[in-house]
């Protein structure tokens, strides 16, 4: 295992999307165009094959698959429990020495970067194939054994009953799934949500939307409130909005991520001020004319430093939207944005 198969998000880009995988590739992508972007590195799919090689465990899940033949198209309880074998599979497999070692100096060297032991980081799956939500995240991982364990299960993830039957459903190879892993410092999260430099229910282009919480961004797409809103003019920067009771958010402890009542005096407020609002739309717009098409992007707004260095991005990508109709609605739907939110 020579070969090198953990980089740091800066030596990743666009061009690095089937080696490291779509978020990751992103990452650095955005670290690329001078975004603030929180620092990390990026597990690439040959860390996950060589897993698989190394343990055994590829040729043994192959022959499993195999040994289920055409049954597993016809029956969602099949998929259940083949998901359910293969994950058993691995999470009985742990990581080899070699493999562990390296993840463990690549996360000793980023708690070092950042002049924190044990930092707090995300560990999010990264795929080279889009297969919004059916991998997982983990927030607030401590120390280099919980982040061995969350790359373990990210990989694990693979074999998601989702991912099984959406590799089926496309007539993909059901036994493996090249995947990367993002681990990247969490951010100390005053505020966080989704942006949209067009309206994706309308196709309005002239507009960025931005959808948004206190803490961190899962209570934005999970549903269990309704978010605060604002639409921005891209020419005259006037901000519409429309401000929500936000009575549940998304937090991290030294024990994880919760969720949690949001004090009263902050539940009908703005999560957003003004100069951030701007702030998000002034990088959007950039980011959105370097690419030459709308985004679909993710921000976080950091308690602990200054404005505008507060102003951190996790996600950019290509927006998918409807296409623009002069009868639409122009409300603006948080379900869809769910769906958008994880790739």
């Amino acid at each position: 295992m020579t070969k090198k198969w953990i980089y740091a998000l800066e030596e990743v880009g666009q061009e690095h999307l089937n080696l490291v995988g779509r978020k990751c590739a992103n990452l650095g992508e955005m670290t690329k165009l001078g975004m603030r972007v929180p620092p990390g590195f990026a597990i690439s799919v040959d860390g996950f094959e060589n897993y698989m090689r190394v343990t055994g465990l590829g040729r043994r899940i192959e022959t499993y698959f195999a040994s289920l033949g055409e049954d597993l198209k016809k029956s969602v309880q099949k998929q259940m429990d083949a998901s359910r074998a293969a994950k058993d599979m691995i999470a009985e497999t742990p990581l080899p020495a070699g493999i562990a070692e390296q993840i463990v100096s690549n996360y000793e060297a980023l708690c070092a970067r950042c002049g924190e032991a044990d930092l707090p980081v995300a560990v999010r799956s990264s795929g080279s194939v889009s297969m919004p939500g059916q991998m997982e995240t983990y927030l607030h991982v401590r120390g280099s054994s919980e982040v061995m364990r969350r790359v373990l299960e990210v990989w694990e993830s693979t074999f998601n009953t989702r991912a099984i039957a959406f590799r089926l459903e496309k007539g993909m190879a059901v036994d493996k799934a090249p995947i990367g892993v993002a681990v990247i410092r969490m951010v100390s999260a005053k505020s966080a949500g989704v942006l949209l430099t067009v309206v994706p229910t309308t196709g309005d282009t002239d507009h960025v939307v931005i959808e948004g919480n206190w803490g961190l961004g899962e209570s934005v797409v999970s549903g269990d409130i309704t978010p605060d809103n604002f639409m921005v003019d891209k020419v005259s920067l006037a901000i519409e909005k429309n401000i929500n009771k936000k009575s549940r958010y998304v937090v991290s402890t030294v024990n994880g991520t919760v969720k949690a009542d949001v004090p009263s005096h902050l539940q009908e407020i703005p999560c957003l001020e003004d100069a951030e609002i701007h702030e998000l739309v002034r990088i959007a717009l950039s980011v959105e004319k370097h690419f030459g098409v709308p985004q679909d992007m993710e921000w976080v707004v950091d308690q602990d430093l200054p404005f505008p260095e507060n102003v951190i991005w996790v996600q950019a990508r290509p927006a998918k939207f409807t296409a623009q109709r002069k009868d639409a609605d122009a409300d603006y739907i948080v379900d869809q944005m769910a769906r958008l939110f994880r790739r």
